[in-house]
């Protein structure tokens, strides 16, 4: 299977989120996956969720990765260096926050988390949606193996 990796270095601002999210979306278009596709605002929306919990929940950098495969499926990780999984949790009402990881559970095909190095790794993939022939399979998984949290 073929497949390009990306990845940015991000530093522990939480402005740093609207600068991630700049440099996905040109990775994106560059991949391949239109700018009116819905898969587009979609691992827009995922790595602004993964890489605001690694700023905000660590208050470390963090390295943001997309990996595209030639069969069309993308994954996203975000690598930290805390070796606190993570916690999801459920917003309430008017909460503003706590929303995050149900949000990447309600989107992706997968996710989950792993460690690495000394903290961890964030991930999940979205099969890009297409008209797939009768009698073939769909999806593409990237992931050696899956933690579901």
């Amino acid at each position: 299977m073929q497949v390009l990796q990306v990845q940015l270095v991000v530093g522990p601002d939480p402005a740093e989120v609207g600068r991630a999210r700049r440099w996905a979306r040109s990775r994106i278009a560059r991949s391949g996956i239109g700018d009116d596709e819905p898969l587009a605002e979609t691992l827009v929306l995922l790595i602004s969720e993964l890489v605001t919990n690694a700023v905000v929940h660590t208050g470390c950098p963090a390295v943001l990765r997309m990996l595209f495969a030639a069969e069309g499926g993308v994954r996203v990780e975000v690598a930290d260096t805390s070796d606190r999984p993570p916690k999801p949790r459920h917003a309430q009402g008017d909460d503003t926050n706590g929303r995050g990881l149900e949000l990447v559970d309600g989107l992706a095909d997968r996710w989950g988390w792993q460690p690495e190095g000394a903290g961890k790794s964030i991930w999940c993939e979205l099969d890009r949606v297409s008209p797939v022939p009768a009698g073939s399979s769909s999806g593409v998984s990237l992931a050696p193996g899956r933690v579901h949290c």
